[in-house]
């Protein structure tokens, strides 16, 4: 039987990914029959599975762009069609359902009916013969009648009708909704897209997951949502500590029940990381600064005074050991930054383990390209940033291999999640990574693209982000 999954016409980029990373963890295997962006209604079926009602609840149990899955038991261009489809594909499974609570419900998508015609084309299902009680509320079974419609069109242009097999997790937005959140900033990534991204990157019980780049710690709560263990870091300690007491990183676990999974933050960037340089981590969920507002900045500094231990004045003792001590910082090259991300997850993601990172997208603007473009296919050579890519290409290293692109637009921006997964050592191209190894000793150099230290690296993009967004909003 082939089988409806009804996703929210939101993040359509995300849709597909979202599924198949589900089903990788879930250890399902299916082929997609039929999908389209522009319409919420998808048809797969699951292969190599001897029980597809079991693989349908575990495959969307956690997916938060969908709402459910449904046993496929008809189709067709009109009601005519509809009903002929059913008849043959579900007759000998009516006698099952005949004594059952149930319930039958429209969902139109780009259209709607009256009252009356509601109830009339349910009336249309009357053959099936099922005579238990009608419960609008929790019934056993659960019939949907699906109508896609074009916008505004009288006439679908396609009909579907399923029984609900389950649920999605998308409720778990609401437990999450930053408006509940007792710890937030300016920049916390909402519950819709930290979830998805939790998915993307396959955490669950077991799995142990960083944030490089932490603030309020959006992605860690996500990922302990779905049963990982996590811990985080980030520039400015500020941000982890909080302002108030309970007003904190700690405090947003405590808000949700997690703190068990809560390893801790610590102060630290991708240059100056205490992490171990083991492969030890199953995932990598960061947002990294782009440096729109503000430059990029490290830890450490230009002044040879301050690159040593300084000792105050007053007490003799290290200024660093103060539990005030906020330490200097110097400026960082967005390139450069790409680079240290995707080298640090190469040197500390197991196999087969995930690295989801948001990129800022441009777009085109009087015919330029986008701040990053996006790769033609999945098996492209992997290109690493400090190998000499082109200056906006996305970023690439010899053992991660890029899963997915997504993207999520706005007025003139955009922002993409790419996902990358880390192969085995034996995948890897030792030539490629001799390559990509002096491109980066060229960085540390002063050769090669990005290589200086400024955060000048996304001008054209802050440019665009200051001037030419808003002259075409």
């Amino acid at each position: 039987m082939d089988y409806l999954i009804r996703f929210l016409q939101v993040h359509e980029t995300f849709r597909q990914p979202e599924t198949e990373a589900l089903a990788r963890l879930a250890g399902v295997q299916f082929e997609w029959i039929f999908y389209a962006d522009h319409s919420p209604y998808s048809i797969i079926r699951f292969r190599n599975c001897s029980d597809p009602t079991a693989a349908a609840k575990s495959l969307i149990s956690r997916s938060i762009l969908s709402t459910g899955i449904f046993e496929l038991w008809g189709t067709g261009v009109d009601y005519a069609a509809l009903h002929a489809d059913i008849r043959a594909r579900t007759e000998t499974l009516w006698p099952r359902f005949t004594n059952e609570t149930f319930r039958f419900k429209l969902d139109i998508f780009h259209g709607s009916h009256t009252l009356t015609e509601h109830r009339a084309i349910i009336e249309t299902f009357k053959y099936m013969a099922f005579t238990g009680p009608i419960q609008m509320k929790n019934p056993t079974n659960k019939f949907d009648v699906f109508e896609d419609h074009e916008l505004d069109a009288p006439i679908p242009r396609r009909l579907f009708f399923g029984r609900q097999v389950a649920e999605s997790g998308r409720r778990a937005m609401n437990k999450y909704d930053l408006k509940k959140r007792s710890y937030i900033a300016t920049t916390s990534m909402d519950a819709e897209l930290s979830l998805v991204t939790a998915n993307l990157a396959q955490v669950a019980p077991g799995t142990l997951m960083y944030d490089p780049f932490m603030g309020t710690g959006s992605f860690p709560l996500a990922c302990a949502h779905f049963g990982a263990a996590v811990f985080g870091s980030d520039l400015d300690g500020r941000s982890i500590r909080g302002n108030k007491p309970g007003r904190n990183v700690k405090g947003n676990f405590e808000q949700y029940g997690t703190s068990s999974q809560y390893l801790g933050g610590f102060v630290a960037d991708l240059t100056n990381s205490p992490v171990r340089q083991n492969r030890i981590l199953q995932a990598i969920v960061c947002d990294p600064p782009y440096g729109v507002r503000e430059g990029l900045k490290v830890l450490g500094s230009t002044r040879p005074a301050l690159q040593e231990v300084v000792y105050l004045a007053d007490t003799g003792l290290p200024a660093h050991l103060q539990p005030n001590y906020v330490p200097p910082k110097k400026a960082y090259s967005f390139f450069r930054m790409l680079d240290d991300i995707l080298h640090f997850a190469a040197e500390r993601l197991e196999d087969d383990g995930r690295l989801c990172m948001w990129m800022p997208v441009a777009g085109e603007v009087e015919g330029e390209e986008a701040v990053v473009a996006v790769p033609e296919s999945d098996a492209d050579t992997s290109k690493g940033t400090a190998g000499g890519a082109r200056e906006y290409d996305i970023p690439r290293h010899p053992a991660l291999r890029l899963v997915s692109v997504c993207t999520q637009d706005f007025n003139k921006w955009s922002r993409q999640l790419l996902t990358y997964r880390r192969v085995g050592d034996g995948e890897v191209d030792g030539e490629e990574l001799g390559g990509y190894e002096a491109g980066r000793a060229a960085l540390r150099d002063g050769e090669g693209v990005g290589s200086g230290a400024t955060a000048n690296d996304l001008n054209e993009f802050r440019k665009k982000y200051f001037q030419g967004f808003k002259e075409r909003s």
